[in-house]
């Protein structure tokens, strides 16, 4: 095929509408993906009850870590085919799976009807579940990233990330509303299906905005330039035979980022009933505070990365856990309000990392290999740090007796964040077109032929 590219490159500022639709369609499927985390989450002590009589806890948690594990089989699978046939086909088929694996776990017998059969469906529901998240979250990443222009990718991207604490706080925000009415005994017996009856409208709506999404830019860049892998298999051994460098960072950056994510947002309320003495609703409610104040600075966080770089964000969230960890947590043992203050600096601190995501890690790779490297990477490590947060977190707590320990299990994620942090190459503001690794001098070369043939 010729090498002039038949659409515009990234550098260009793209039509408004058609960034909003990207916008929006990234936004939506994340926030159905966390919704369903958080639903899980935030009704934990009744999926306990319901399902786990004779296990307690502990089989709540492994089962919500089971969806996990089948993350990175997701990736694998998935993210290889969205490099060979396009991200948006791949993004409307994993909602598709992930929000009809939500509902249906609304729907299912409890092990009071069926016995040990309910707990049978509900671990093949969460392995659904996993397997299309592992395709959902690293392609609306590198959707996203491929479609905002260079100079505003942080404050583009951001706002996929303001759909995952959307999907958060819209789903404890349910679970606080439904239990206030209905009551803590309604609750347990029915009430903690309706989260997960609403993720069905959620991700219907999400497949919608989905299909009239176009493809990327660079994308059709690359496809253009016949540098689309000849199959999944090829591109997913490139990948691993050319590009592992980048593989294990991101493994090492997805670390330190889910030890922080899933201690302050899923087994928060956990930790705040079981182990700081709060009731369930003022959990929920503490949470939802705390949450709010994050998705205020999501999109300051995005845009100020376009302006001082991915780096430093990175490098002062994760010094700023490092030091204000154990001070925080202190405080939310002190009451509602001092709890909510040490809920909300720890979350406003994180939201450096969060909303950085999507414009740091799908920049790592080079185009013909982003959507697998990202997918694969991040739901290895997500699989091996994210899924175990809540187990890992209760564990060390009863083991230890101290109420401190998820405060120093974020401080030593951190600390390995830091080390992975060093071998990030800095992107903002770069191109990420092109088959090198963005940022880096054979790319910078690679784009400058990119531009001169574009112009021939």
């Amino acid at each position: 095929m010729s090498g002039t590219p038949s659409t515009p490159s990234t550098e260009e500022q793209p039509d408004k509408s058609k960034l909003r639709r990207a916008i929006t369609g990234s936004a939506v499927g994340n926030a159905t993906e966390w919704f369903d985390y958080g639903a899980y989450a935030y009704v934990a002590t009744e999926m306990t009850d319901n399902f786990f009589p004779e296990y307690g806890f502990v089989g709540t948690a492994l089962v919500f870590a089971i969806s996990f594990i089948l993350r990175p089989l997701g990736g694998l699978f998935w993210g290889p085919i969205g490099d060979r046939i396009g991200r948006q086909r791949v993004l409307a088929l994993t909602i598709v799976l992930m929000a009809g694996a939500t509902f249906c776990v609304g729907l299912l017998p409890t092990y009071h009807d069926i016995g040990v059969w309910a707990v049978v469906l509900l671990v093949l529901l969460r392995v659904i579940q996993g397997f299309s998240t592992g395709g959902e979250y690293g392609g609306a990443a590198t959707y996203m990233a491929e479609t905002a222009p260079d100079k505003r990718r942080g404050f583009y991207g951001s706002f996929l990330e303001f759909g995952t604490i959307v999907g958060f706080t819209a789903a404890i925000a349910v679970v606080f509303i439904t239990e206030t009415i209905i009551g803590p005994d309604a609750m347990t017996e029915w009430g903690w299906r309706i989260p997960f009856l609403i993720g069905g409208p959620i991700g219907l709506v999400g497949l919608y905005i989905r299909t009239k999404l176009e493809e990327t830019p660079v994308f059709q860049e690359l496809e253009a330039d016949a540098h689309v892998e000849g199959g999944a298999v090829a591109a997913l051994k490139d990948l691993l035979s050319l590009f592992w460098r980048p593989v294990l960072t991101l493994i090492g950056l997805v670390a330190a980022l889910n030890i922080a994510n899933y201690t302050l947002l899923t087994y928060m309320p956990t930790y705040l009933t079981e182990t700081a003495g709060f009731d369930s609703a003022d959990a929920d409610l503490l949470v939802i505070f705390g949450q709010v104040a994050m998705l205020i600075f999501i999109p300051i966080a995005g845009a100020l990365s376009d302006k001082i770089g991915r780096k430093p964000m990175w490098a002062g969230s994760f010094i700023g856990l490092i030091v204000l960890a154990v001070p925080m947590f202190l405080l939310i043992s002190q009451g509602f309000w001092p709890a909510v203050l040490g809920f909300s600096v720890l979350g406003i601190v994180y939201v450096a990392q969060l909303a950085t995501i999507s414009a740091t890690f799908p920049a790592m790779f080079p185009s013909q290999v982003r959507y697998g490297g990202m997918a694969i990477s991040y739901n290895i490590s997500t699989a091996a740090f994210g899924g175990t947060a809540l187990y890992v977190n209760d564990a060390l707590i009863k083991g230890t007796g101290n109420n401190l320990m998820p405060a120093f299990y974020m401080m030593a994620a951190s600390v390995v964040g830091l080390v992975a942090l060093f071998f990030v190459v800095e992107t903002a503001g770069k191109s990420i077109r092109g088959t090198e690794i963005p940022g880096t001098p054979e790319s910078e070369a690679e784009l400058e032929e990119l531009d001169k043939t574009a112009e021939a």
